[in-house]
């Protein structure tokens, strides 16, 4: 099995959900051999309930991925934590949706929830919580607690920041922090647009039906990290058609 496990449906978090974009980056998905991305919208996305219950309408899902003509979407979203890190959270729907609701009186700034709390809202639930790009510049992880970093399942190595940081540089800093905590690294394109789809995946030897499967093959290591040749190019491109059509979308409120 190939996938992505952080990529977005939406453009930006200011537009609607519209199915030509899902469309587009599905495709685009398929066109590199993928055969599953983890859902990873962010939970304070302009209307939110929409992605989910447009794809409801569908595609049938079986609490774990909607099946999109073959193509596994596992469930999940991208958190924003008081501390100023983004997490990545997937698992089970219904479970995932629970805490979501929770987090419904956590979407700003001001009341973002603690990354601890989150934890124990997640892992009960049976949830993988990924710390995504933990070197970013603007939504930094590395700083927090070491103890509460052990928790996590896995850290992003995240294709915008390969990029922007340099390919050997953010490779070395998050395999170095994975390393020390004893937390494994998975790849996560971060794409919004269908240019930067496919710039890194996971390769696993087997297929997997849930992402408690997954999380235990990425405990023991069955997996390897792929990072394209054209991973700059297709980030670069990415961001550059992203700019252009922000400013000719509107949200329709």
């Amino acid at each position: 099995m190939k996938i992505d496990f952080h990529i977005h449906v939406k453009l930006s978090k200011k537009t609607n959900f519209e199915i030509e974009h899902f469309n587009s980056m599905i495709n685009e998905a398929k066109a590199h051999g993928l055969d599953a991305i983890t859902l990873t919208e962010h939970f304070n996305t302009h209307r939110f309930e929409d992605v989910y219950g447009t794809l409801d309408k569908m595609y049938p899902c079986n609490n774990h991925y909607y099946n999109v003509d073959g193509f596994k979407l596992f469930t999940g979203m991208e958190v924003d934590v008081a501390e100023g890190g983004h997490i990545l959270v997937s698992g089970p729907k219904a479970k995932l949706l629970e805490v979501r609701a929770v987090l419904e009186d956590h979407l700003t700034a001001d009341r973002f929830i603690g990354l601890e709390r989150l934890f124990e809202l997640c892992h009960p639930r049976g949830l993988m919580v990924i710390g995504g790009h933990p070197y970013r510049e603007s939504n930094h992880l590395y700083h927090i607690d070491k103890e509460l970093l052990k928790r996590f399942d896995a850290f992003d190595l995240n294709g915008k920041d390969l990029h922007e940081i340099g390919i050997q540089e953010n490779i070395a800093k998050v395999l170095t922090l994975g390393a020390e905590l004893g937390v494994p690294v998975i790849a996560g394109s971060d794409a919004h647009q269908m240019f930067q789809v496919g710039c890194v995946y996971n390769q696993f030897d087997g297929d997997f039906e849930t992402v408690a499967e997954l999380k235990e093959a990425i405990r023991s290591g069955a997996y390897k990290r792929v990072i394209t040749p054209s991973l700059d190019l297709q980030v670069r491109a990415a961001n550059y058609v992203k700019k252009l059509l922000k400013k000719k979308v509107e949200v329709v409120v």
